[in-house]
């Protein structure tokens, strides 16, 4: 059986590569890393994932990407797989994206940039933690 999966989706390298140092030093091995660098490319990743019968349970997404915002992106994620944990991080996402994400994606929380490590895990295991 192969590890669950958290996918971090972002338009910048640098917040991707934090996030997934972040998230290794936190975790370990105990998941398999998936990063994409828009939403468009996050739902290929997923399409492919779910079709290796990959298990997503958790995905960090940016608000502000260019094509499809953060908010519209975990929508259309949460319509298709309602059970995957969501999480928003952002610098500048408005207060309604953030409401339409909690109301139609179920979202589970919204990280404000710049984030804390501690926060970050805190936040994930909280997440996770709603699987059990």
């Amino acid at each position: 059986m192969s590890k669950p999966i958290i996918l971090c989706v972002d338009d910048e390298k640098d917040i991707l590569q934090s996030l997934r140092t972040q998230l290794m030093e936190a975790f370990g091995s105990a998941y398999t890393y998936e990063v994409a660098e828009d939403a468009d490319e996050a739902l290929e990743v997923i399409d492919e994932l779910i079709e290796d019968e990959m298990q997503i349970i958790l995905i960090v997404s940016d608000w502000l990407m260019p094509g499809m915002k953060g908010d519209e992106f975990l929508i259309k994620v949460h319509q298709k797989f309602p059970n995957v944990i969501k999480i928003m991080l952002t610098g500048q996402a408005d207060e309604i994206a953030i409401q339409r994400a909690k109301e139609q994606a179920n979202l589970h929380c919204c990280l404000f940039k710049p984030w804390s490590e501690a926060e970050l895990v805190e936040t994930l295991k909280s997440g996770l933690a709603q699987l059990d």
